[in-house]
């Protein structure tokens, strides 16, 4: 299935089959969330796992749950014959492309690359879906306007991801813990320096009392 996801379909006379099960998708979005943590980690960003987690797992869940919904109720409004199920199964294994292309570009930065991988790989995950939608959709306009949303959301997700994903979660580190501050180091303090007059009154006073 992760290799069908990356294949467009031909045959776009009949509606094609979409796989009903949520596994494979559901490990897609952890493997991403890794995958953004890896990228993290990476960079200059300085590590506070807690707050990475959540703004990883939350990026990957509310693309993967929201955008489903939305094309979900597009699809019905074009009256496209596509479960909930069948879109969550059908964005999550689309979502297989996103994982190659940024594990790559993540660890070989090269602009050139990442547009390489982008149209190339996340393209051909892009095409699989729409193929699917547009076999499941009756009509030229309903048939643009839903397979073109998902497919402008889809490929400007991967931008996002790769570009102002970094900088996005730096910005919110910045703003719920502080800004990064170096640790504090020990400095030997500057000692006053003492005249030779005081000196030598502390002297006298000295051998005096004793």
């Amino acid at each position: 299935r992760l290799m069908e996801s990356m294949i467009p379909v031909k045959m776009i006379n009949f509606p094609q089959k979409i796989a009903g099960e949520l596994y494979g998708p559901l490990m897609l979005v952890f493997t991403l969330v890794a995958i953004l943590l890896h990228g993290m980690k990476t960079s200059d960003t300085i590590i506070r796992e807690g707050t990475l987690m959540g703004t990883a797992i939350g990026t990957c869940f509310g693309y993967w749950l929201g955008v489903s919904s939305f094309i979900y109720f597009l699809a019905y409004l074009c009256n496209a014959q596509i479960t909930m199920v069948q879109m969550l199964s059908l964005l999550g294994y689309g979502l297989f492309g996103h994982c190659i292309t940024l594990l790559v570009t993540y660890n070989i930065h090269f602009h050139s690359l990442f547009y390489i991988f982008w149209l190339g790989v996340g393209g051909l995950s892009t095409l699989r879906m729409v193929a699917v939608l547009v076999s499941r959709t009756v009509g030229h306009t309903q048939r643009l306007i839903l397979c073109g949303t998902l497919a402008a959301l889809h490929m400007l997700f991967l931008l996002y991801l790769h570009f102002a994903y970094h900088k996005v979660v730096e910005g919110i580190l910045d703003t719920l813990e502080g800004p990064n501050v170096p640790p504090f180091q020990r400095v030997a303090r500057d000692i006053p320096v003492v005249s030779s007059a005081v000196l030598n009154t502390t002297a006298k006073a000295l051998a005096l009392t004793l």
